[in-house]
């Protein structure tokens, strides 16, 4: 178990697909406890997926204030309802963004004992469970911001989406699994 660096936005890395977990080896454990490491090594956080930490398997790990939640290749299975918030990404650090997402969404995964389980949420939850699903497919947040700006979080300064979506597209990609 180890805190690893996050994936930096702009590394092609987060655009990939990643793959399905075939099945939970030992390997699959210690990716996950890097994850739950990691994002309670990381203030401000809310979710983490594998991509983030440079290892394309279809795993997240949530924290949203009420406890652990360890995901495996996640399923959404019905989405309701619409929110409309601010969301922020561990791999762009500072800036947030408006985005529409399901109010709620009941979701299919694997825990880490290969168990199937299911999770439903809302608000913060549902949004969350979203967000770190995008990370598995290679979509990041700013494809669904509205408006045409993010903002900094400490400074104010903004960046313009398609700045943002061209600067996510173009750095060069770190080792993959």
């Amino acid at each position: 178990m180890a805190v690893q660096s996050i994936v930096s936005f702009g590394d092609i890395l987060l655009r990939k697909k990643a793959k399905h977990v075939i099945s939970i080896t030992p390997r699959m454990i210690r990716i996950l406890n890097d994850l739950v490491d990691t994002l309670y090594a990381v203030e401000g956080r809310a979710g983490l997926a594998a991509p983030q930490i440079g290892i394309l398997r279809r795993m997240i790990v949530m924290d949203c204030g009420q406890g652990l939640m360890e995901l495996i290749n996640p399923q959404i299975l019905d989405m309701r309802g619409e929110q409309k918030g601010p969301e922020a990404c561990l791999s762009l650090p500072h800036y947030i963004g408006a985005v529409k997402r399901a109010e709620y969404v009941k979701v299919r995964a694997m825990n880490r004992h290969g168990e199937h389980i299911i999770i439903e949420g809302t608000g913060l939850i549902a949004r969350c469970i979203q967000h770190e699903m995008d990370h598995l497919d290679g979509k990041l947040f700013v494809d669904f911001a509205e408006g045409n700006w993010i903002y900094s979080r400490t400074s104010g300064d903004k960046m313009s989406l398609a700045d943002a979506i061209n600067l996510s597209k173009h750095r060069p990609m770190r080792m993959v699994e």
